[in-house]
């Protein structure tokens, strides 16, 4: 028979389950810090562009071709047609025209697909050039003067069937 005043047996520490709760949340903690540090060790972020200061200084030159085009308020019209396979540019502004512009079409989600044609004069405000076939998608028109002091931009998608783009200063 037990006595009245007969405490129980007391369990060892780790046979109680609040211990493990409470000793789990800092062994979770611990073991996602040290994968995140073997994540960090392992895998390479990279420089994001060798030549950043460059890339910057060219960032200027685009925003200030923007801004002399806004000013001398140029404005395009871009005609392809024949297949895409070739291109006709109306020039307006009030600033002087070139002799030559300059046509780079980009895709947008493609890099490498670029192709830059020259555009010769055949009447006043009007160049007319040749392009190689462009690929579905959006592409980046973008016209500007030989020497690239000033520069229009719009937006094509061959597969959209209209083949007029209107190019303004961004």
């Amino acid at each position: 028979m037990t006595p009245i005043n007969a405490k129980p047996s007391a369990r060892p520490w780790y046979k109680e389950p609040w211990p493990w709760i409470l000793m789990a949340g800092p062994l979770i903690v611990a073991v996602a810090g040290f994968f995140t540090l073997w994540l960090a060790i392992r895998t390479d972020d990279g420089v994001v562009a060798e030549d950043y200061y460059q890339k910057g200084l060219a960032i200027n030159r685009t925003l200030r071709s923007n801004e002399l085009a806004a000013t001398r308020h140029y404005r395009a019209t871009i005609i392809i047609g024949n297949a895409h396979s070739s291109v006709r540019v109306f020039l307006s502004g009030d600033g002087p025209l070139p002799s030559s512009v300059r046509l780079r079409i980009s895709h947008v989600s493609q890099r490498g697909e670029e192709q830059v044609v020259v555009l010769r004069t055949i009447s006043s405000g009007v160049y007319q050039g040749n392009l190689n076939a462009a690929g579905a998608g959006r592409h980046l028109l973008v016209l500007e003067d030989q020497d690239a002091t000033w520069r229009v931009t719009g937006w094509w998608d061959p597969s959209s069937h209209d083949d007029t783009v209107a190019a303004t200063p961004e």
